[in-house]
């Protein structure tokens, strides 16, 4: 999923319109040429889109170990590079829309990377804890629904943890700073959340939210 998406097709509904048609995919990941599968009815199906591509190449290294989490993994490219990246680690995925997961799953068996668990949102044990949180965010499923799904899973930042979120400047970033920086605060006192601002690339800002140890 992600924040630089114009089609009109709801790719965060959980059984996409029209009917389903795989092709391959060929992407850099990780600094190598890749050999995947996308489909139709997904977000951003012909590649990597701008906003994953910065957040790709501008977040720290990722946690070497422990559990990892891609929020809307779309075909994967997220996940892909935290498993790549991280071989020692567990990486979740998590998307509303089936055939995201269905897809990063078959990706990450065809990369042979045994690391990668994709589901849908309710599917994942509640009671994990996530060393790295990686997402381009859905932003426009609306306020509503993005501000449900961010406090669903940063709350579940391990302490120590730190989550890195790429968001358009124009559709709100700086604003969604100060939200998730209150409400985190606000909510869960005890664990020290921090949001800040990572970087700035292009017409993108990368949010950081740490839990300190």
């Amino acid at each position: 999923m992600g924040s630089d998406h114009s089609s009109a097709d709801h790719y965060f509904s959980a059984q996409p319109a029209g009917p389903e048609k795989r092709r391959p995919l060929t992407v850099v990941l990780d600094g190598e040429s890749r050999n995947l599968t996308t489909s139709a009815g997904i977000f951003s199906p012909d590649g990597v889109d701008k906003g994953t591509a910065i957040l790709l190449a501008e977040a720290p290294p990722p946690s070497p170990t422990g559990n990892l989490l891609d929020i809307g993994c779309g075909w994967g490219p997220v996940a892909l590079t935290l498993a790549l990246r991280s071989p020692e680690a567990s990486v979740y995925a998590v998307d509303v829309n089936s055939r995201c997961v269905a897809l990063t799953n078959d990706n990450a068996a065809a990369l042979g990377l045994g690391n990668v668990t994709a589901s849908r949102p309710e599917e994942v044990d509640a009671g994990l804890e996530f060393s790295t949180i990686w997402s381009n965010p859905p932003i426009r499923v609306g306020k509503e629904e993005l501000h449900a799904l961010l406090l669903h899973w940063l709350p579940r930042l391990a302490p120590g943890g730190t989550a890195y979120l790429v968001v358009q400047k124009n559709l709100g970033s700086d604003s969604l700073q100060r939200w998730l920086d209150a409400q985190l605060r606000g909510r869960f006192p005890a664990a020290g959340f921090r949001v800040s601002r990572e970087s700035t690339a292009k017409s993108f800002r990368i949010l950081k939210v740490a839990r300190p140890d």
